[in-house]
This record gives structure tokens, sequence and C-alpha cells, in this order.
């Protein structure tokens, strides 16, 4: 490590208030503008991987903070530089993912009131952009404003709903002498418990109660608690995209994924009391509100307006989900036993339907469940493969697994999974299309040179699967959907990444796959085939 420089500047203060923060890795990419903080992380223990775009600094910090559960940074440059984050930033807000962006802007002795003068990376309000997808902005206005603004914006990412945030910083700051801070101790305030009384009694004089968990039930670790009152009340789990994972596999109560199979959705129009947890019921999940609303609706979530916006709700009770649930005192009723065998029934149909629609769709996911090892993390893009993978695969753990349903931004796979590799929480699986892959295939330079734990899977079908599919449903000529794919194994050895190419998902790739998993390495796997999208896609979705 370099000799501590003696002058403490605004970069140097950010520096330390990021290591106060315990933050230890952050993604960038190196401008003109951000130099300054490029020579101060070098000064201390955080590591600093630089990216090739700065999409992908934004996507890898979303991957970490998945993985993790802890802050992901992204520091990015001016103008343009901070304008290539938005899409991932994007997604980062629809999943509530705590990522924290710090871009620079023009000098500040250069900006005039009202007035764009054209200096080099200007924007009249860079702060601006980024109002639509985060959950608050901040400008610093001075050097001594650096550190207070970084401890501010971090806990603001983190605190219930987390999401991402947006500071800036004008780039002269980070060369002025900026005075001492004290960081605070606290990150954010614990939240009550309200009267459970109501929200007991339902519980209680339910006949088919249901819990229907979603990403803010696993944020905050409510799994444990979740799973010994479904097992108290006998009622199934129904996990949405962004819990999956919240409870074992073996669990009496988790239901099979996903409700868009008929036969789990029926669980849902079954349900008498449905208990829902750190969700939003999103279009996505209920098909477009397809779903009926239940006969009673009882809902646990820290925003009670996010809560309610899409269901009415009988009983709300706000606060943090681990601590609600656990407070809920509902008396043992009978049916457990019953209740399992029903939801192992369940699950051999959903594995008898795909077997019969989609035979290679069945291979590919028996493989990922025999060969992955346990503490994977699988990184899904928008793609058919991926949509597979995020319906039906079985998630053993809490942050094992990250899909880009919040905004639904294709590309997000690749960079996102170098995010989760960084995280040293497990070997990161990509699974990702010929056509997400290349948005951001730049990369692997990333990849190779940080000798990343990650091996991508790229499932080449020669262009847009999903939206040929789309096509052809609506009887229209495909158009813009196929292409003759680059020599992706060519492309990734190029960048001193083993690959190896496949056809289909039979033994041949489950061998690769297994082999490539195992490894000390980052490589790719290039499957060529193609798969019928499943039913947790909205074209397939059975409910109108």
């Amino acid at each position: 490590m370099a000799a501590v420089p003696t002058t403490i500047t605004g970069a140097r203060r950010l520096a330390e208030a990021l290591t106060a923060l315990d933050v230890e890795v952050v993604f960038g990419l190196p401008g003109v503008h951000n130099l300054p903080i490029w020579e101060a992380l070098a000064h201390t223990e955080i590591k600093l991987i630089g990216v090739r775009h700065e999409q992908t600094a934004g996507y890898a910090a979303d991957g970490y903070a998945r993985a993790t559960g802890k802050l992901g940074v992204a520091i990015v440059t001016t103008g343009p530089g901070a304008a290539n984050t938005l899409g991932a930033v994007g997604e980062a807000h629809a999943s509530a993912s705590p990522v924290l962006v710090i871009a620079t802007d023009i000098p500040s002795t250069l900006r005039r009131p009202g007035v764009t003068r054209g200096v080099l990376h200007e924007t009249s309000d860079q702060a601006a952009m980024f109002a639509p997808v985060t959950k608050a902005t901040y400008t610093v206005s001075s050097a001594d404003e650096i550190a207070s603004a970084v401890h501010q914006s971090a806990r603001k990412a983190l605190e219930p709903q987390s999401g991402p945030v947006y500071l800036g910083i004008p780039t002269d700051f980070l060369k002025n002498v900026a005075r001492d801070f004290d960081p605070p101790t606290e990150v954010f305030a614990a939240l009550s418990t309200p009267d459970l009384g109501k929200a007991e009694r339902l519980l209680g004089k339910a006949k088919k109660p249901l819990i229907w968990a979603g990403g803010g039930a696993l944020r905050s670790g409510a799994g444990p608690a979740i799973g010994a009152l479904a097992e108290r009340i006998a009622a199934p789990v129904i996990t949405t995209f962004a819990a999956r994972g919240l409870l074992p596999l073996d669990h009496p109560c988790l239901a099979p994924n996903p409700v868009h199979a008929p036969e789990v959705g029926a669980l849902w129009d079954e349900a008498d009391v449905v208990l829902a947890i750190g969700t939003d019921f999103d279009g996505l999940m209920t098909q477009n509100w397809a779903m009926p609303r239940p006969p009673k609706l009882i809902a646990i979530n820290v925003d009670p307006e996010d809560a309610g916006k899409n269901y009415p709700v009988d009983v709300m009770l706000t606060g943090d989900a681990r601590a609600i649930t656990e407070a809920l005192d509902v008396p043992q009723r009978s049916g457990l036993t019953e209740l399992t065998v029903g939801l192992k029934r369940i699950a051999a149909k959903v594995r008898h339907r795909i077997r019969e629609e989609e035979p290679q769709a069945a291979d590919f996911l028996a493989t990922l469940e025999e060969v992955l090892p346990r503490d994977a993390v699988l990184v899904a893009d928008m793609c058919v493969a991926g949509y597979w993978a995020g319906g039906f695969h079985r998630i053993p753990a809490p942050r094992k697994f990250a899909y880009p349903m919040g905004w639904g931004t294709l590309g997000f796979g690749f960079p996102a999974s170098l995010g989760a590799a960084a995280a040293g929480t497990g070997r990161a699986i990509c699974v990702s299309g010929d056509g997400g892959f290349l948005f951001a295939c730049g990369e692997l330079a990333t990849l190779a040179e940080e000798r990343m734990p990650a091996t991508i899977i790229i499932v080449d079908d020669g262009g847009y699967g999903m939206l040929r599919f789309d096509q052809e449903r609506e009887g229209l000529p495909q158009r813009g959907v196929n292409w003759d794919s680059p020599d992706f194994v060519g492309l990734a050895r190029s960048f001193g990444v083993h690959a190896e190419r496949v056809s289909g998902f039979g033994r041949a790739f489950r061998r690769l796959l297994s082999e490539m998993v195992e490894a000390d390495e980052p490589n790719v796997l290039v499957v060529r085939a193609r798969l019928r999208p499943p039913l947790n896609t909205s074209p397939r979705w059975y409910r109108r």
C-alpha cells in the first residue's frame, strides 16, 4: 500500500467515510473528474474493481448488495458517465437494492446558475436525472460536506425500504482540504411493533390461511419466523421472485414455484386469509392483478401505502417483517401433515408439466439442481433460460438468487454476476442469453483481470428468443430478432477466459457445467439451444 498523504482532501474524506461504513468493495470507471477518488481509495483496504462501462458499475454494485445485504457502491464520472448508470439504478430502485452511486460533477467554479455553458461533461441538473429512479439525491456544496453526505446517503440507502441513492460531488471539492468529521454510530432507527390483535384473530379463525412472502421479508431476515408461523398455522408459503430461498427447500410449508403455474395458483384461490409479508403484489407476480382479491388480507410492511396500493388491506401491520412475524401469537392448528402431502403432490404435477411441455427446460433445471454448489449465487438475466431458472429453480438459501424482475432490465445478468462473485459468498453462476450478454461483453476483461469465481452460461438461440416467441404468437413476421451470433467461445478465450461450447442441455452440458463450477478460475459455457418460454412469462400467463 502506498504512503498515506498528509493533506486531508475531500477525496480522502470520502475514502475515510466508506471505510467507516465497512465498505469492502467498490465498482467504478475512471474519468478525468474522479481520478482523485481512485487515488484516495488506493490508500485504504477497500478493493476498487475497475469495469469497462458505467452501467456495469451500477449492476455490479446491485449484484453485490443482493448477495450480501450490504451497501453496494458504484463510483462514476461526470455527465455521460453518470447517465450511463441510470438503467442499472432503475433496476436497483425497483428491486429495493441498497446501492450508492457516487458521481462527480463539473467544477463548482465553472458552474453558472441557470446557464449551461458547455463545460466538458456538463449537465444542467445531473441529480435531476436520478430523481425518478432513486430514494434520494444529494449534491454537496463544499469539501467539508463530503464525509457527512456519504454517511447520510448510505444510511438512506440501507434503511427500510432500502434502495439506491445518488451522491453528486463537484470535482474541485475532491482536491480541496476538508475538515475532520465524526461519523454517526447508528445506521437507522428500529421500527416499532403495532397492535397485533385483529390479525391474530383472523389467522386463528382461518380455515385455509396462506402466507405470501416478498423481498421485504427476505431483506429483513424473516425466513425463520415465517417458517415457524407457517408450521404453527399449517399455511403454505408462496415466495415472490425477490424472496426465492427464504425458506429451506425441505420446509414442510414451502409451496413450489411459481404461482403462475395453475396448480400453485390454486393455493391463492382457495385461501380465505392471506398474510402478505414484505410485498407490494406487483404485476409480474399477480399476472397484472388478475389474481382475485382474497376474502381477508393482512399485510406486514414498512410502507403501508406501498403494501396496499394494489389490493385493499383489511389489517395493516406497519413495521419490520421479522419483528412483527415473531410477535404474532396464533394458536397451533392441525393439518400440517396434510398440507405437506398436498404441496408435494403439487410439486410433482408442476415437474410433470415441465417435462411434458419443454423437455430441454426440464433437463436444464435438473442439471442446475444437481451440480450447482450449495453456496452458489445464481444470477439470471431477462432471457428465456433465465425465466425458467427464475420461475422453477429451487433456491436453497436467502441471497442465493438475483433476478432483474423489478424493472426488467435486459443485460443485468452478466454484470450483476460480477458483483455477486466479488461478494465472496459463493461462486456466481450467471444464466444469460446471447442478446443480453452482448450488452456487457466487454466485462470479460474485468472477469479475467480479477480472476473472479464465476461461471457464465450463455444460452445462444441466435437472437432475442422471447421477442421471437411474441412475434410468432401474434402471427407477425420475425423482424429484428434473429442474427448470426459471434463466436462467444473465441471471444471469451481472446480475453484469457476459459470457454467451451455444447449443443442442448443433455449429458455434455451436465458434464461441462459440473466441471466448471468446481474450477478455481472464471469460465464461460456457451449452449446452443432454443427453449419455449415458461408459464411465468406474460404471454403465457393463464389468468387474463
